[in-house]
């Protein structure tokens, strides 16, 4: 518990950063917060929702800061020179990064269950979060995306579960390096693949992750993820995979428009599964839930009825609406493994595709750059349109060495069909204009709580 404590979070209506704060805050510890968006009055109902729950929040002036027994937070994205940092410092204040504060409630918890990988982690902690919480454990569940099973009117923005139970579920960051803080009992690795570091970098860390655990559950499906599985002791792996030799696997997929039915099969024992989220990739993050629980001493009978509940993360494929034969979805696709996930779970119906991607990053950008053209050529069909505005920047230097314009001058000179319409709103309204009835605009990006709202926008524009 962490009655008594005071933290101050700058830059708590983060991704990572709220859901520990809520964390700590019904825990019963003192906790307040400041951050860019609020000073600029964005997304005014996150920080509704942390005043509700007892958060005290500040301009990000340095003003909140006036104590030395106070445990200054700060995000990645936090430069030295913020006035909040400033203050901290000039008060004597005790600093920790997110990365530091999580893993030490992670590594102190009675059952650590970590969730890596490059793509999926927030969709397997949420499985697992929900099958745990049906299974009546009482978890604790640290997400990096809303959860719709735990939102509801006085809980909006549910990214995390404060439980008094033994299970402490987190997805774990490789984007940074700080999954190297987390010693796991169970161990989840969904796939290993291009996004802020070399490969080489990646089979490193998430290769150290998974040889912590007890029980380590590995995706083999993924090459990246089988060929570190070989790596690691056999007593205490795992293997689940779709339509594959595994401990766990998937057969006679049946995919729906939103959702997919499958043959979970481990071993003599057979369950019939629908999951009520669509798509093949979550077929595999069901896989490594159920493995997950199991492990926890759920049995998997009751973890194969328990996922069939769960009703999947905002922002992740998350439909939106239709107006006009056009249905509008949502999704944190933003690196060539998740755009393809659901560019394919798309692209098993009929209908053109709009997407409109936002770049998370110039540096992601430049990483992914010949791995992202190639997969965008790949998949995107005759009457197909992407359209990309310019990536987020949120201050500070950065190498504008790649841009939006240049991704779709590769694409263009393939044949592909792409545009570069620098601004957001334009490139929206762009796609708007273009949608037929039976189109199937898409949203895309992350690093930007504000494309929920684009997202929405564009379906009232469609409506009008």
């Amino acid at each position: 518990m962490q009655h008594g404590k005071s933290y101050f979070f700058v830059g708590i209506g983060g991704s990572g950063m709220m859901p520990l704060a809520m964390i700590l805050a019904g825990r019963g510890a003192t906790v307040a917060g400041s951050d860019r968006a609020l000073d600029q009055a964005r997304l005014p109902a996150k920080f509704d929702d942390l005043a509700a729950r007892g958060v005290e929040l500040f301009a990000q002036d340095g003003s909140g800061i006036t104590s030395p027994d106070q445990i200054v937070v700060a995000s990645a994205a936090i430069e030295a020179s913020v006035p909040d940092m400033i203050a901290a410092e000039r008060v004597g204040a005790v600093r920790t990064t997110r990365a530091e504060l999580l893993s030490s409630l992670f590594n102190q918890s009675p059952r650590p269950i970590g969730v890596a990988g490059t793509s999926g982690k927030s969709t397997v902690t949420g499985m697992i979060g929900w099958i745990l919480h049906a299974a009546r454990r009482d978890p604790t569940v640290m997400n990096g995306a809303v959860m719709t099973n735990f939102a509801h009117a006085d809980a909006p923005f549910a990214s995390a579960l404060v439980g008094g139970g033994d299970d402490f579920v987190s997805e774990v960051d490789e984007s940074d390096g700080s999954i190297v803080l987390y010693r796991p009992h169970i161990a989840v690795l969904n796939n290993v693949s291009l996004d802020h570091k070399s490969l080489a970098e990646l089979r490193q860390l998430f290769g150290d992750f998974s040889a912590k655990a007890q029980t380590t559950i590995v995706n083999i499906g993924d090459p990246e993820a089988a060929a570190l599985a070989a790596s690691l002791d056999p007593v205490r792996l795992v293997t689940v995979a779709v339509e594959g030799d595994a401990d766990l696997m998937a057969c006679d997929l049946e995919p729906e428009p939103f959702a997919i039915g499958f043959t979970l099969v481990a071993g003599d024992e057979r369950n019939a599964v629908r999951l009520a989220v669509p798509g093949r990739h979550n077929v595999a993050n069901a896989l490594a839930a159920i493995a997950a629980a199991r492990a926890a001493g759920v049995p998997l009978a009751q973890a194969a009825a328990a996922i069939e509940g769960f009703t999947g993360l905002k922002r992740r494929f998350e439909l939106v609406g239709s107006a006009r034969g056009v249905s509008v979805i949502d999704d944190f696709g933003h690196n060539p493994e998740k755009i393809a996930a659901t560019i394919d779970t798309l692209q098993a119906f009929p209908g053109r595709l709009l997407l409109l991607f936002q770049p998370h990053g110039y540096g992601p950008l430049k990483v992914m750059r010949r791995e992202l053209v190639a997969m965008f050529a790949r998949r995107l069909r005759e009457g197909d349109l992407l359209v990309l505005p310019d990536p987020v920047y949120q201050g500070g230097t950065t190498d504008r060495s790649v841009t939006s314009a240049d991704i779709v001058a590769d694409l263009t000179a393939q044949g592909a069909p792409a545009r570069h319409v620098p601004d957001r709103t334009a490139a929206a309204a762009h796609l708007v204009s273009a949608a037929a009835p039976g189109d199937r605009i898409v949203v895309m990006g992350a690093r930007d709580d504000t494309l929920g709202l684009l997202a929405r926008e564009m379906m009232e524009m469609l409506g009008r």
